[in-house]
């Protein structure tokens, strides 16, 4: 097969895809509010099941739910068979995924899921279904064919199941006014989670790591305080640990290139006056952006009262895997 015949197959099947999706989208009805409905209000876990393919959509549309506030779990159908059942209650509501509504594995579950008393809906793309009989409440899912070449293999009706469940798992979380803190704590680990939990205060340079002199010292230990802390500038502060200024190390060059007399002047004759600041509250994603709008390397991290208590460099933001 030639690349671009190759390119064409390939782009057929997105265009099945895009086409099963855009007819499940025009015919969103008020199922599927009143499926939203019972997910906001669950008082238990909204569980996921399916067999094979759908399975995995299953898992994956559980995971969305749950990164979003909604509490859920996946629910293997055949595990469920041998005791995994008894981790569905009464309060729960048990989201079944057959595109036949036929399948023998979701189909034997029923009887065992009614007597517990969960609240039971179908996806499946066939009205006629024992699965579309049996539960409280369908959400018919029709495709017309498979993008797969032999209309055999799941491939628009996964992908319309998995979007459907996007879109319950987002209008839930919409609903329920779950923000961006929520988020972060529920991904505490991953880049997604610091760029909403973590701030400035959290991996700034603080006490005896902050480089910084005193207004009226010699340029000479302003270099030397500058070379033992290692971040490339330096805060000059007044008496009042105010802060003053901030030397880098463009400041040096320039200084430099003017012939300045290293030994003899003070830091306050060379610093960049007036410096940007920046608080320790900002989340690290907008200090980076601030930095970027400044094209700086750094700020130094002031209090209220404009006292020096900590710096802050884009590698440090950089190490924490924050980037825009």
């Amino acid at each position: 097969m030639k690349p671009e015949h190759r390119i064409d197959c390939a782009k057929r099947i997105f265009d099945e895809e895009i086409r099963a999706l855009t007819e499940i989208r025009n015919n969103l009805d008020i199922t599927f509010s009143s499926i939203e409905e019972r997910v906001i209000s669950c008082k238990g876990k909204v569980i996921l099941c399916g067999m094979g393919k759908s399975g995995h959509i299953a898992r994956k549309i559980s995971a969305t739910l749950s990164s979003l506030g909604t509490p859920s779990f996946f629910l293997h159908p055949g595990e469920a068979m041998h005791g995994d059942l008894g981790m569905v209650s009464s309060e729960d509501i048990v989201i079944l995924i057959s595109h036949s509504g036929e399948s023998m594995e979701i189909i034997q579950l029923l009887p065992s899921l009614k007597v517990i008393g969960a609240e039971l809906i179908a996806i499946t793309g066939n009205a006629n279904s024992t699965l579309a009989k049996e539960c409280n409440i369908c959400q018919l899912l029709e495709v017309e064919k498979e993008a797969c070449f032999l209309n055999l293999a799941p491939t628009s009706s996964t992908t319309s199941v998995l979007v459907y469940g996007d879109a319950l798992a987002a209008v839930a979380s919409l609903e329920t006014g779950f923000g961006q803190s929520d988020f972060g704590v529920f991904h505490p680990a991953g880049t997604l989670g610091k760029r909403v939990l973590v701030k400035v205060g959290d991996i700034m340079a603080t006490e005896d790591a902050v480089p910084f002199v005193k207004c009226g010292v010699k340029i000479t230990d302003a270099i030397m305080e500058m070379s033992k802390k290692e971040l490339g500038v330096i805060a000059i502060v007044n008496q009042n640990n105010e802060l003053a200024g901030i030397l880098t190390d463009g400041d040096l060059r320039r200084a430099i290139e003017r012939k300045a007399d290293l030994y003899g002047e003070v830091v306050d004759t060379i610093m960049t006056t007036n410096p940007k600041w920046i608080w320790k509250d900002i989340l690290l994603v907008d200090a980076l952006q601030k930095l970027k709008e400044s094209r700086l390397n750094n700020f130094p991290v002031v209090d209220e009262h404009n006292c020096l208590i900590g710096m802050l460099t884009w590698q440090m933001i950089v190490r924490e895997g924050i980037v825009l």
